[in-house]
């Protein structure tokens, strides 16, 4: 039965009965005080990295989802700040223009007023203007043919002008709309007005009074109704054009960097000016043709929130490290701590080892004390046979036939404790290793081919090899690896009694070089497999064997840096697994 099928049937067989593993791995102090460092390294490393990301994980998806959500509200908060500020504005342009329309219309509905009007009506016009609002500069009446027929104002000289191919006063004439508002011009000073005219009829005839005002009022009126930092306001017509503006930004007339598209309420749009991202907010007037722009930087309307946001950001970065910085000293000192309980419970370790070492001398000695009686006894009766052979009382044969005979008992009881120590020699002796490299399959095969002529010869056991490939050598003494394979299949053909399988595989696992040796015999029982290694200890009855062969062979095993592994079912047999690196080299004599 091969190894795998050995492995199949584990399942179906009772509990007591079930594989029972036991394994043969010399583990040097430091070697392994060193594995533990690393392992506890790694494993503190590990928790603190997971920990770390675990809580720092959630944080961050939280803070990017509150970042987003904190920016859209700064921007939405923004927005509406700049469009409240827009709709006021509009309003108060809306009712400062309907106001001067007013004015003018309480004029023409005089019922005092005359045509053509004496100058010192005009006059008196003016002087009512200027005490409604004194954003008035001058007022003029025009008749239907576009003639400017009465003028109070600082340019008397434009009486009897001819205003019939201004395009407001078109507009005016030629259109329902019974008043106007013209756009922003500049005079022969270079000084901005816009005009506001109104249509009336007096005894049957049309005149247009106009009044000329002055852009700065409606700047003036605009700066008084914000609020906020940086926030600019201005007027601009169908063209884009500037018609009210700060005069540290633009000139009335100039172009302005946004023409604002129509729309019936406030509206936002966003752009870069002078490399600086503003927002603008846009609405159209109702009783001018201009657009009102308030503007103001992205980062200064954003600014107070910005403020919060960096310090909701400093906070939670503060805690955050200041979580990393305690989950760090605490896995450090829990590791510490569970590093120290490891060495402890290695300084244990290595004090049991110490115990089982000094069984294992104790166990030693009364093996070597019982092996070597037993021929030293025979020889000892034996010669004291002889001595009564040559006694006359006794009257036995001394012939040398019988004289020879129990020489040759001596001989073999000699022998057998030559055997005895010679083997305990071998397991501690001193000498020059002879190191070459080994190629395993070539080992295995010549064991096998030895004990198929000898030992295996009588028996009926099926010895199935089955070789890897591009197997790597082993760099070692060829006679001590021939001894444990030796070893090992002499055990699992004495395992078998009757008929049976001996399967030899050989493969590489994990850089190690692994041969493995199964056999279909009768398993090893469970509180047997901890003392197979020991020295003279054995199961074979009737001086068959000295318990020497697996510690001699775990003791070259381990010398070569490798391990042996046993997998036993009792009443269906064993698996040894030697491992063994095929990238190291250890002396036997060290």
């Amino acid at each position: 039965m091969r190894v795998w099928d050995m492995r199949l049937l584990q399942d179906d067989l009772p509990t007591e009965k079930r594989r029972t593993e036991h394994i043969y791995d010399y583990v040097d102090s430091e070697e392994n005080r060193r594995r533990v460092d690393q392992h506890f390294t790694k494993l503190q490393r590990k928790l603190i990295i997971g920990l770390i990301i675990g809580f720092l994980l959630p944080n961050a998806l939280l803070s990017a989802y509150f970042h987003y959500q904190f920016t859209h509200t700064l921007r939405d908060s923004a927005i509406l700040s700049l469009e409240s500020v827009a709709d006021n504005q509009k309003n108060s342009l809306d009712l400062y223009l309907r106001e001067r329309i007013g004015n003018l219309y309480n004029l023409l509905l005089n019922p005092s007023a005359t045509v053509p009007p004496t100058q010192a009506t005009m006059d008196g016009y003016l002087r009512s203007l200027v005490r409604f609002h004194d954003g008035f500069i001058d007022v003029g009446l025009i008749d239907a043919k576009g003639i400017l027929i009465g003028y109070a104002g600082p340019t008397p000289e434009q009486l009897g002008q001819d205003f019939s191919d201004a395009p407001w006063l078109k507009q005016l004439l030629n259109r329902d709309t019974s008043h106007i508002i013209s756009d922003s011009y500049l005079d022969s000073r270079r000084a901005a007005h816009f005009t506001v005219a109104v249509r009336h009829v007096i005894q049957g005839q049309v005149y247009v009074l106009r009044a000329t005002l002055d852009p700065d009022e409606l700047y003036l009126l605009l700066r008084s109704t914000v609020h906020g930092s940086n926030v600019e306001s201005s007027l601009v017509n169908a063209q884009g054009r500037y018609q009210v503006v700060d005069p540290k930004i633009a000139t009335a007339t100039d172009q302005a960097p946004f023409l604002p598209p129509a729309t019936e309420s406030v509206a936002i749009h966003e752009q870069d000016i002078e490399e600086t991202r503003t927002l603008i907010a846009y609405t159209w007037l109702t009783e001018a043709p201009w657009s009102l722009l308030v503007s103001q930087p992205l980062a200064v309307a954003q600014s107070g929130m910005y403020q919060a946001r960096l310090i909701l950001t400093i906070s939670l970065v503060s805690i955050s490290l200041l979580f990393c910085v305690i989950i760090f000293f605490t896995i450090r000192k829990l590791m510490d701590d569970a590093r120290r309980m490891a060495e402890k419970g290695h300084q244990l370790q290595e004090m049991l080892a110490h115990a089982s070492k000094l069984a294992s001398i104790g166990e030693l000695a009364a093996g070597v004390a019982h092996e070597i009686n037993n021929p030293l006894a025979i020889i000892m009766a034996t010669s004291g046979v002889v001595r009564d052979m040559f006694n006359p009382e006794f009257d036995l044969d001394n012939s040398p036939e019988a004289l020879f005979k129990e020489l040759d008992v001596i001989d073999n009881a000699a022998t057998r404790a030559k055997g005895i120590t010679k083997k305990l020699q071998e397991m501690g002796k001193t000498r020059m290793p002879q190191t070459e490299p080994c190629d395993i399959n070539a080992q295995v095969e010549t064991v096998l081919a030895r004990l198929k002529k000898v030992e295996l010869k009588s028996k009926a056991i099926d010895v199935q090899f089955n070789p890897a490939e591009d197997l790597p050598p082993i760099l070692a003494e060829a006679e001590p690896l021939r001894q444990v394979f030796t070893n090992l299949m002499l055990n699992a053909a004495d395992a078998i009694s009757d008929k049976g399988i001996i399967t030899v595989t050989t493969a590489v696992q994990d850089s190690m070089v692994a041969i493995t040796i199964a056999d279909t015999g009768r398993g090893i029982p469970p509180q047997n497999l901890e003392r197979i290694f020991h020295p003279f200890f054995t199961t074979k009855g009737g001086g068959q064997g000295t318990g020497l062969g697996l510690s001699i062979a775990a003791s070259i095993v381990k010398h070569l840096g490798g391990v042996i592994k046993v997998n036993s079912i009792v009443g269906r047999g064993s698996t040894f697994t030697v491992l063994l690196p095929h990238n190291f080299y250890c002396p036997l004599d060290t």
